[in-house]
């Protein structure tokens, strides 16, 4: 029965997820909640590893988590949950695409998709932010003080003044910026920061 769960909810997130992998973290959020099969914490560590390694994110999270839950057979059965279905709906949209390609309803469909897989990886930024930088546990518990994770916030800064103000690192390609933080992330953790 896992195997089945698993094939509906990613075909569902790959079904609904217009505009990239990043958009698919607000339903992976959702199905975290809703499941179990994963902590946000686990989420934000997928985020990371799916975004430094090849290969498309939501493929990556699919498998992991199915991989997580079910062995490699669930791994399998999350791939295709959420590959399937998209890959049948693209096939199908591109056959009778070209004949419909001037019609006015189907502009206005495409149009209106744009917004909303801005929206969609617009809430995925903030939510990343948000599980990055804001300890969500403190504040459940009444702890105000220690809402904020001042290594995050710190870690965040850095990046965001040498991708976008420091001349001599702006034009870095993303790589960089991307095993530098995992040198980091891996220095604070052997030394218990």
């Amino acid at each position: 029965m896992i195997y089945l769960q698993l094939f509906i909810e990613f075909a569902k997130i790959g079904l609904f997820t217009v505009g990239g992998g990043m958009a698919c973290v607000p339903f992976l959020l959702a199905l975290s909640e809703k499941t179990g099969w994963f902590t946000q914490s686990q989420l934000l560590d997928m985020i990371a590893i799916s975004e430094s390694t090849p290969g498309p994110l939501g493929i990556n999270m699919a498998t992991y988590v199915g991989y997580t839950t079910s062995g490699v057979l669930g791994s399998f059965v999350a791939t295709m949950g959420i590959v399937l279905p998209t890959v049948l709906l693209v096939l199908c949209i591109a056959k009778f695409l070209q004949s419909f390609k001037d019609n006015k309803y189907v502009q206005g469909a495409m149009y209106g998709l744009r917004p909303a897989s801005t929206g969609l990886i617009a809430a995925a930024g903030v939510s990343v932010a948000v599980l990055s930088l804001v300890n969500t546990d403190a504040i459940k518990a009444g702890a105000w003080a220690q809402a904020l994770d001042p290594k995050a916030i710190v870690m965040a800064a850095v990046l965001l003044v040498l991708t976008n103000y420091v001349k001599q690192t702006k034009k870095l390609h993303p790589v960089v910026f991307i095993a530098a933080s995992a040198v980091v992330g891996i220095l604070f953790h052997l030394a218990g920061v």
